[in-house]
């Protein structure tokens, strides 16, 4: 796509989902580092992911997590987020950090533990009818550490016989995203390691059940691109977790730790025409910001998704599909480092200048006051954040 107008466009129209749980405070396994003016609850959360979309244009709405955001009205908070001018997004269950969960959650050995993870599960939907969300998303931590500790064969029948049931209560606009993880906490078998256990399960489901790429949750060497490009051929593909990974895990932002294997990603989406809001791929954040402010850390990752899509946007499509039709390897090759090596942030700024918005959202964040407002305001009180 080499319009300008067109690639502005295609950019303007984008949207890119920020995560509740990144505002808070985070750390590592050894010590989670509190930073001043992160929020307390929920309505504090919405007003920082509010300001995210102010200043970049692109990021509407705001993924929950469950019980981390639960609060006594849910409609409440769904007024509260569209009078910041953003929706709340996807909901996400958390089935991982109670003592119950230790041999696991939908898959653990008592029936008890079970019974408790679905009723969380649905729990869950009941709130997605509140709030309109239309995304459930879910990521399980269950697995062993070692070999015969329980039966693989088993642990999938009570993960298909879970997430039929939750199948089941969805409404007819809703669907469920799942997401994977090939190792962590257990380092014997995960129980959903990798996108084709995820696919199986999802094509199993029906239409409503899709796969969740976290970026951060391959192992070493995997052609992320090429799964998605798989997952989109058959329909499958239900969005991402973006981050980034140095060694395991999401450890960075989006962005940060291989840009050209997002741009790579961002290049299969815009030959299969899926970055539209309408496609039913949905771009969403999943990162901790441990040593840096939050609110910047989360505009950051927005603009790096943004500018590895707008170089995807910017390849010659005519002249890679006739090279790769004349088998010219370099030239084909020579096609994408041409539009990855090109400078996208003076186009990028004119496109917000054109949104009404500042070019430089981190500038703009800084001289607006409001880090400044939030850690005068949020003095007192129990500041969000995971218990790690």
């Amino acid at each position: 796509m080499n319009d300008h107008a067109a690639v502005k466009a295609a950019l303007r129209a984008m949207r890119i989902e920020t995560p509740s749980w990144a505002y808070g405070n985070s750390g590592t396994r050894f010590k989670v580092f509190a930073q001043a003016g992160v929020p307390r609850n929920a309505y504090e959360k919405v007003a920082d992911a509010a300001m995210v979309h102010r200043l970049t244009g692109v990021a509407p709405s705001v993924a929950l997590h469950i019980p981390w955001d639960r609060v006594d009205d849910f409609a409440d908070l769904t007024r509260f987020a569209a009078d910041q001018g953003i929706a709340l997004g996807a909901i996400n269950p958390n089935v991982f950090q109670e003592n119950d969960y230790k041999l696991g959650s939908v898959c653990n050995p008592d029936a008890r533990v079970r019974r408790k993870a679905i009723d969380h599960l649905l729990e869950c939907v009941d709130i997605m009818d509140v709030t309109g969300s239309s995304v459930l998303s879910l990521w399980f931590a269950d697995g062993t550490n070692y070999a015969g500790q329980d039966s693989i064969a088993v642990r999938q029948d009570r993960l298909a016989d879970a997430l039929r049931e939750v199948y089941d209560r969805l409404g007819a606009d809703q669907r469920m995203l799942v997401e994977y993880k090939f190792f962590e906490p257990h380092f014997y078998t995960m129980d959903v390691p990798d996108w084709g256990t995820s696919f199986a399960h999802c094509m199993a489901l029906g239409d409503k059940a899709q796969v969740l790429v976290d970026t951060g949750h391959h192992a070493p060497g995997t052609n992320i691109e090429f799964l998605v490009t798989v997952l989109l051929r058959f329909g499958k593909l239900g969005g991402f977790h973006f981050n980034s990974r140095n060694y395991a895990d999401d450890d960075l932002m989006v962005g940060a730790a291989d840009p050209f294997q997002l741009f790579r990603i961002a290049h299969e989406l815009v030959r299969a025409d899926v970055i539209r809001p309408d496609s039913g791929v949905e771009y969403m954040l999943d990162q901790c910001h441990n040593l840096e402010a939050k609110v910047p850390a989360l505009v950051r990752s927005v603009l790096n998704v943004q500018e590895a899509v707008a170089k995807a946007l910017l390849v010659d499509a005519d002249a890679l599909a006739t090279a790769q039709q004349a088998g010219d390897v370099l030239a084909a090759h020579g096609v994408l480092m041409d539009a990855f090596a090109t400078d996208v942030r003076p186009l990028l700024a004119e496109l917000r200048e054109e949104m009404g918005i500042d070019p430089d959202p981190i500038a703009a964040y800084h001289a607006s006051g409001y880090q400044r407002k939030i850690e005068s305001e949020r003095a007192d009180g129990q500041q969000a954040g995971w218990g790690a």
